[in-house]
């Protein structure tokens, strides 16, 4: 009986370290957007223009998510002719074209396109996106390119259902730290609006 309880206990002190540490490490800037409306089963947002940094890498979702991640993450550690650090933002944003994936994460809003350090790897651009109009569907749990798929097929289904035109491809935006526990993952489909 007490061994019972000690593994329960242990259990538990565990899973609450590992949500506070998911908590905590998810507490990055983002892209401050305005909901227009909450529809049945998804929101509309309108983003204000933002940097973003970006790189085209090959491969499924998951596979260039993680490449492309990579590459972007060098510029903010260093990876720029200043050798400054710039502070990571979430979400971490994949659009398929064709047979590339451009990912790419926004830059903090302190920054211009003229005070961002240049990036020393020549695969990465700085770029100002357009302040744009995106229907968005939320879900949590693992990211898997199934789910992401379907996710996008459901939005496409709600918008079609609404009467809502797509403007632009769809993409996927995630937020939190590879070691988040499941149940705290934010992931999102978007897709541009008229």
């Amino acid at each position: 009986m007490k061994i019972t309880f000690i593994i329960v206990l242990i259990a538990i002190i565990v899973l609450a370290i590992w949500s506070i540490v998911g908590y905590f490490s998810s507490r990055v800037e983002q892209v401050k957007y305005t909901v227009i409306e909450k529809a049945n089963g998804y929101e509309i947002r309108n983003y204000p223009a933002h940097i973003v940094a970006e790189t085209i890498v090959s491969g499924t979702g998951e596979e260039a998510l993680s490449k492309g991640f990579s590459i972007v993450a060098g510029y903010i550690f260093g990876g720029n002719i200043k050798r400054q650090s710039i502070a990571m933002t979430a979400p971490v944003i994949s659009i398929k074209e064709g047979n590339m994936q451009v990912i790419s994460f926004g830059m903090p809003s302190s920054y211009s396109l003229s005070t961002l350090p240049v990036p020393t790897d020549p695969n990465i651009k700085l770029v100002e996106i357009p302040e744009e109009k995106v229907a968005v569907l939320s879900f949590s749990w693992y990211y898997t390119d199934f789910r992401v798929q379907n996710m996008q097929q459901k939005l496409l289904d709600l918008l079609a259902r609404d009467g809502i035109k797509t403007t632009g491809t769809l993409s996927y935006a995630g937020y939190n730290a590879p070691w988040t526990p499941p149940w705290m993952l934010r992931h999102e489909v978007m897709a541009q609006i008229q």
